[in-house]
């Protein structure tokens, strides 16, 4: 009897813990900012997401800052992606990229200088004027 309940327990516990496993999802959709103002850095952002294993969609807006993501969360986290984007020299919603990855991107990239993004600003009226 007292292995019954034993074996009976066993099972009881290890379904429970079954049970609370977190189902990862394989095409879960994650945005979050990231910090830049020209195609350059469009490009640079989606691709350091991009060759981040189980990215499957990555899409930069230049205006709204944000960064559409699919990705497989079975083979990658949030987190590592953010990493990537900031060995790159971007800022991730809040994150600064170190100095040293900052300074590797394009001198026409350097969002953080207030005169390029008044200039980059300034290159998108005029292509809104003329379409």
């Amino acid at each position: 009897m007292k292995k019954i309940i034993l074996l009976f327990s066993f099972m009881l516990i290890g379904i429970s813990t079954q049970a609370q496993e977190v189902k990862k999802n394989k095409n879960a959709k994650v945005t979050f900012e990231v910090d830049g103002i020209c195609g350059m850095c469009k490009k640079r952002i989606e691709t350091a997401a991009l060759k981040t294993k189980g990215v499957k969609f990555a899409l930069w807006d230049i205006k709204t800052h944000q960064l559409n993501l699919i990705v497989d969360e079975r083979k990658t986290a949030v987190t590592t992606i953010q990493k990537n984007i900031l060995k790159v020299g971007h800022d991730v919603k809040g994150i600064k990229a170190t100095d040293e990855a900052y300074n590797s991107v394009h001198p026409c990239c350097k969002y953080r200088d207030e005169e390029i993004v008044l200039d980059h600003e300034g290159s998108l009226k005029k292509q809104e004027k003329k379409q």
